[in-house]
């Protein structure tokens, strides 16, 4: 509302039915980064499959079809019940690295509603937002953790800000992000999910550019300080378990997972094991959450099928896999745990033998991100 008095959005007037179901769409926003789109849905909608005043839509932008439509990633919708029905939100980050044009038409195929099948269908006009740019240019390393950050700019519009920002890092898979900035005046600023927009591999360094919507920034602000995070990612170990006992090492961590006893027993399988070297300091409340994450890191493989999995969309194969295991705590003072999987559950892994199951582990979800150092740039004087 606050951007239609600005006379910040483009309004719409765009209304389809289909299986007595009509869409209405009604305005659009886009500052660089996010665009938004408003609409409606009438009443007609509760004849499906959610409960009432519940309302989803299966949608593809742009022709693309599935999960492999870059608009989803990290798209968001609200929904309120209104009179006839309900007014919809739908956020997206921009997925491109650079604007098609200052102005093009977006289309939309809606497949579901509630589980009612329809196709309707839009072509939308979307028009950016003028936006001011702040040119920072400020870089911050760190050795110890063999990352760098780069501030590159800040684009502000009517309703938000978008910064973009540049890693650098020795492991790929790593994740660097910016939890929070802090300005000169103590106002605290936030940020949305980050739009990778330009990737590549130099001089044995990883090299990233992320463009990421943040709190709207004030023009009086003279710095800002900002604290990034680093969330290590450690490479996956493995062990065929034709060997009864046996250790696990982490490759970035001093820890490993030392495997006691392995026992079948019917239609289970137990292993017995406990962690070396981890911290002495840790709560009754992170032993719990150690627990707890135990339940889903322990995977088991059949040899045959280990090199099928896709690093980049690691879901376990169906009938040849079991991910989850039911935990029982021995000794938290040692972290000394078994672990029990049914070998006739709903996973499961097709004429199971030892010498041919593989057990997988990943350290990396047991520990916390890290808060790197804050640091300040200077925001330069025509920011004002």
């Amino acid at each position: 509302m606050e951007l239609a008095n600005q006379d910040a959005v483009t309004n719409l007037n765009q209304s389809l039915t289909k299986n007595g179901v009509t869409v209405k769409l009604t305005s659009t926003y886009f500052d660089g980064n996010v665009v938004s789109i408003t609409g409606f849905v009438d009443k007609s909608v509760e004849k499906g499959d959610n409960e009432k005043g519940e309302v989803s839509f299966d949608v593809n932008f742009e022709h693309h079809k599935g999960d492999n439509d870059p608009w989803l990633n990290g798209k968001s919708i609200d929904v309120k019940k209104v009179e006839q029905g309900y007014n919809f939100q739908w956020k997206m980050n921009y997925p491109y690295k650079t604007l098609k044009e200052d102005e093009f038409t977006l289309p939309i195929t809606i497949h579901y509603i509630n589980g009612i099948k329809g196709e309707w269908k839009f072509n939308i006009p979307i028009q950016q937002e003028k936006t001011r740019t702040t040119s920072i240019m400020k870089e911050k390393e760190y050795l110890e953790d063999d990352v760098q950050i780069r501030i590159k700019e800040i684009d502000t519009a009517k309703a938000s800000s978008s910064l973009i920002y540049e890693t650098v890092q020795k492991y790929k898979n790593d994740d660097i992000y910016i939890q929070k900035a802090v300005d000169d005046q103590g106002k605290v600023y936030r940020f949305g999910n980050g739009t990778m927009i330009e990737e590549m591999v130099q001089e044995e360094r990883y090299r990233s550019t992320v463009r990421s919507e943040m709190t709207k920034l004030n023009k009086n602000v003279s710095s800002l300080t900002f604290y990034p995070m680093l969330s290590v990612a450690d490479p996956n170990v493995q062990q065929l378990l034709n060997e009864k006992t046996f250790t696990l090492n982490s490759e970035r961590f001093n820890l490993g997972l030392q495997v006691n006893e392995i026992k079948k027993k019917e239609n289970e399988l137990v292993i017995d094991y406990q962690f070396t070297g981890l911290s002495k300091k840790l709560s009754e409340h992170e032993l719990d959450l150690f627990e707890n994450n135990l339940q889903y890191e322990l995977l088991l493989v059949d040899k045959r099928y280990i090199d099928k999995i896709n690093p980049e969309n690691p879901v376990p194969p169906k009938n040849h896999s079991i991910s989850l295991n039911k935990v029982k705590t021995i000794d938290k003072k040692t972290a000394h745990f078994q672990s029990t999987f049914n070998l006739d559950g709903e996973e499961k892994i097709m004429d199971f033998n030892l010498e041919n199951t593989i057990l997988q582990f990943n350290f990396s979800s047991f520990f916390p991100a890290k808060e790197l150092q804050p640091f300040t740039v200077e925001l330069p004087v025509d920011n004002k």
